[in-house]
């Protein structure tokens, strides 16, 4: 019996890596961390079940933002959707602020090994001063693994016109003689904001980019719509975030509408002309202020998600 022991270990010490139980990698096999399945917890976050997919969504005020893999197969790989934070629109004739890059990974999942991921998430860009004419801000970027998507850009004002680029630009502003153009996406993940325009007395701002297509410009008495975000079915629920603020104008034309996905309106100069705030942990992009010092809508915060099969 102890000769036939130690004929076995030798044996298996002998195997090549690629030698395998089952054709299973004998150097997996032989290690604890092997697994059929990934394995998973997500820090602070409670994992949510969707059939035989579980995933997690992590917000800015998630207390642990981790992904910890313990056991996986060697070729692991997950689902992921990352948005950043919106941009705020534009005070005094305000732009719409841009939406948040928006990144899916499509028909190719993403590698993974076992290890702990860090994660970030953007935080809203805040909507811009009407009394001091300020522009928008900046959403945050959200990040895991080696992805960033880029926070949104803010609106225009009738301060410093031009939309600011982001994930998706923020809309551009106009004065009296004077227009500008909106904020430029980033590739891949958002589009631009649109331009504003100056028609007499009827001036009217850009909206913000969306996930999916650029912001409207404004016309002659039409305020710019905010781009429409992009749909995603990662909880197993098809749910639309990452729009675009509506633009504003200067006279009581009607505001521009937010983008699909959450996107705000933009505020009305007869209707105390402040901006709408984007729907939360959409990363969508605030409403720009109406003219007569309306105040700019607060963007989103960003949301991550990511998931995996667990049986």
């Amino acid at each position: 019996m102890m000769i036939f022991k130690y004929f076995i270990s030798a044996v298996l010490l002998l195997l090549p890596a690629q030698a395998g139980m089952g054709g299973m990698p004998f150097a997996f096999w032989k290690q604890s961390n092997y697994a059929p399945f990934i394995v998973a917890t997500c820090g602070s976050v409670t994992p949510q079940t969707d059939g035989d997919y579980k995933y997690c969504e992590y917000h800015v005020d998630t207390t642990t933002k981790e992904f910890t893999i313990t056991a996986a197969p060697p070729t692991a790989a997950v689902e992921y959707l990352i948005v950043g934070g919106g941009g705020g629109g534009g005070g005094d004739r305000g732009g719409g602020g841009g939406a948040g890059g928006y990144l899916a990974n499509g028909t190719d999942d993403h590698s993974v090994s076992v290890g702990t991921y860090n994660i970030t998430v953007g935080a809203y860009g805040a909507g811009g001063n009407g009394g001091t004419a300020a522009r928008g801000g900046n959403g945050g970027n959200s990040t895991f693994d080696g992805l960033t998507s880029v926070g949104g850009g803010g609106g225009g004002s009738s301060g410093t016109k031009a939309g600011l680029s982001g994930g998706s630009g923020g809309g551009a502003s106009v004065t009296i003689g004077g227009t500008d153009v909106g904020g430029s996406g980033t590739s891949g993940q958002g589009y631009a904001g649109g331009d504003s325009a100056d028609p007499s007395s009827r001036r009217a701002c850009g909206g913000g980019g969306g996930a999916s297509e650029v912001g409207f410009n404004g016309t002659s008495g039409v305020a710019g719509i905010g781009g429409d975000g992009l749909s995603s079915d990662i909880t197993g629920s098809s749910v639309t975030r990452a729009g675009g603020g509506g633009g504003a104008q200067s006279s009581n034309d009607t505001p521009g509408a937010g983008g699909a996905g959450g996107g705000g309106t933009a505020g009305q100069a007869d209707n105390g002309g402040n901006g709408g705030n984007a729907t939360a942990n959409t990363g969508s992009g605030g409403g720009g202020g109406a003219g007569s010092s309306g105040n700019g809508g607060n963007g989103a915060d960003g949301v991550v998600f990511i998931r995996w099969k667990f049986q």
